[in-house]
């Protein structure tokens, strides 16, 4: 070993790393801009090829980086399926919390359509915000179709305090319906907006051509009346 070897490897140590391991700051915006393009860029390809179909390959060649850096900030491709899934879910399960805060403060007893409308519209902003908002309300579609505990676990982690928040508050407003019975009907809830959101619906097949698509305010809105009316259907 050289001299200059030999002192890098002990600078390496003293900084309490590996030899040839970048650090968390090493390089042109290794910090969290870094991180939240090689996120951005993983979104974007989960989203068009899945969680089987995506590869690390891929992903640090459209972030421009090693692949081994993407490894070492996060790990296998479920633990980078994770975070994507966990930075952008959690934003969007804190403008619920935020939006039913805003409702509460308005109103002790808001209306079934306010409510659902507070819960739905972050998701919708986020679809139109971007590519990469629409992205992820792919990649959530993707998640809510698998079984898998892992799957099931993760949308606990995420969602979970948000939703049952949301359905505490119907079963204030809604007093003749069991709370159970709402919980089985925000279930319905999620399934109808996720299918909707991802333009799975076959509108222009059902009306004849007639109307092929509405815009997303349209869309929102009916979902909401929709939904509403079922929330609230007498038992």
């Amino acid at each position: 070993m050289s001299e200059r070897e030999a002192k890098g490897e002990l600078k390496a140590k003293a900084r309490g790393r590996a030899v040839g391991r970048p650090s968390r700051n090493d390089g042109a915006g290794a910090g969290p801009d870094l991180r939240d393009g090689i996120l951005d860029h993983a979104e974007l390809v989960f989203a068009e090829a899945g969680f089987a179909g995506a590869n690390l390959r891929e992903i640090a060649a459209r972030a421009g980086v090693n692949q081994g850096l993407i490894r070492y900030y996060f790990g296998s491709k479920a633990d980078l399926f994770d975070e994507c899934f966990r930075r952008r879910g959690g934003v969007l399960a804190g403008h619920r919390h935020v939006n039913l805060d805003r409702l509460l403060e308005m109103s002790d007893a808001p209306s079934v359509e306010d409510i659902v409308y507070a819960y739905l519209k972050p998701q919708w902003d986020m679809k139109y915000s971007s590519p990469n908002g629409a992205a992820f309300v792919a990649m959530q579609a993707r998640l809510h179709a698998e079984p898998e505990e892992h799957a099931l676990r993760l949308r606990r982690e995420v969602y979970d305090a948000s939703v049952k928040r949301y359905i505490a508050t119907l079963a204030l407003v809604l007093p003749q319906i069991p709370k159970d019975i709402i919980s089985v009907r925000m279930a319905f809830l999620v399934g109808a907006y996720l299918f909707m959101l991802n333009d799975l619906g076959r509108i222009g097949d059902l009306t004849e051509g007639h109307l092929t698509s509405f815009g997303k305010d349209e869309m929102l809105d009916q979902l909401v009346r929709f939904l509403s009316a079922g929330l609230r259907a007498p038992l």
